[in-house]
């Protein structure tokens, strides 16, 4: 895993860091005030936090697709560019038209039609499936398809939080009891100390309860699967250039 690849960061690691937010400041709050210098413990306490962001963040894309396995099952897992279907409206009917003709040529079959879509959705959305795995292997250029690379990270990023919500709600829970437990036994003594703590709890409760949703991420996955659709301009203005030799 590249630690510094910007999808990996944004959308595995930043999920994986949310998720466990109330734990991080639970240890911040109980252990930043022992610090009192850089020795052994603190190096192996820095090193496993590490490791256990590592970690999350694997459980993060693994959960992910777990998700997205369940909710794009007729696709075979992956999302794909409904913006294609004759009855959508969000692309135009004559701009759609050339990305079906351009499609069909790329892929050596014909394109649905509006009345075979009615008539046979299932066959329709088999060619779509088809035309969104096409697509993607041919957008990977992060800096020429930069728009549709970032709705490719939006679309992670929420896919895996979807994944990690029922954990990461697990942790604020035990994060909650374990403060007010402790506070409880120390006679809410340390209240402004763990304060901070319940506070993000709740923050992140809320987050994860309203913001972290299905239809959250079935929004970043049409968003996705318009730019994916739209990048068949840039590919047709490549091809189109090619054909006159010029260089790109």
């Amino acid at each position: 895993m590249d630690w510094l690849d910007t999808y990996v960061i944004r959308a595995r690691l930043f999920p994986a860091v949310l998720a466990i937010a109330p734990g991080i400041a639970f240890a911040l709050a109980t252990f930043a005030t022992d610090w009192d210098g850089l020795g052994l413990p603190q190096v192996l306490i820095t090193t496993a936090v590490a490791v256990l962001f590592f970690g999350f963040s694997d459980l993060s894309r693994r959960l992910g697709r777990h998700v997205e396995k369940r909710i794009f099952a007729s696709s075979g897992g992956r999302p794909f560019p409904t913006v294609l279907r004759h009855g959508d409206k969000v692309i135009d009917a004559r701009s759609k038209a050339r990305y079906h003709t351009y499609l069909a040529s790329k892929l050596g079959e014909k394109a649905p039609s509006a009345s075979s879509e009615s008539k046979r959705p299932d066959i329709a959305d088999a060619f779509y499936v088809l035309a969104g795995n096409w697509l993607r292997e041919r957008t990977r250029d992060k800096l020429k398809f930069k728009v549709l690379f970032e709705e490719n990270v939006v679309y992670g990023f929420r896919r895996n939080l979807l994944g990690l919500k029922w954990i990461g709600l697990a942790v604020n829970g035990a994060v909650v009891a374990a403060t007010v437990t402790m506070l409880w036994r120390a006679d809410w003594l340390p209240l402004a100390q763990y304060g901070t703590v319940l506070v993000v709890a709740f923050l992140h409760a809320l987050f994860f309860l309203f913001g972290v949703s299905e239809k959250s991420m079935l929004d970043a996955s049409n968003q996705y699967g318009r730019q994916l659709v739209l990048a068949c301009e840039t590919l047709m203005a490549d091809e189109a250039a090619a054909g006159r030799g010029l260089s790109l």
